[in-house]
């Protein structure tokens, strides 16, 4: 769970939405209007706190809160 609040604290850094608002739902660009950049800066943000490397690929798939979160539980058991 700290995991999660950390993520979304990071999330919160490139939208106008608090992360106690935020549910797995939400889209980045949709929902919280993040641009590619955003997106990017994002992902970098993410290998480095969480010390994972996302694949480019797997990255791109993603479109909800919910599944970058599954994505970065993956990474960080392997």
């Amino acid at each position: 769970m700290k995991q999660e609040m950390q993520f979304k604290t990071i999330v919160a850094q490139y939208c106008e939405v608090k992360p106690e608002e935020m549910t797995n739902e939400m889209r980045f660009r949709e929902d919280l209007g993040f641009s590619s950049l955003d997106f990017m800066s994002f992902l970098g943000e993410l290998e480095d706190t969480f010390d994972v490397e996302l694949e480019e690929e797997d990255a791109l798939q993603v479109v909800t809160i919910g599944e970058a979160l599954e994505l970065l539980d993956r990474l960080v058991e392997e």
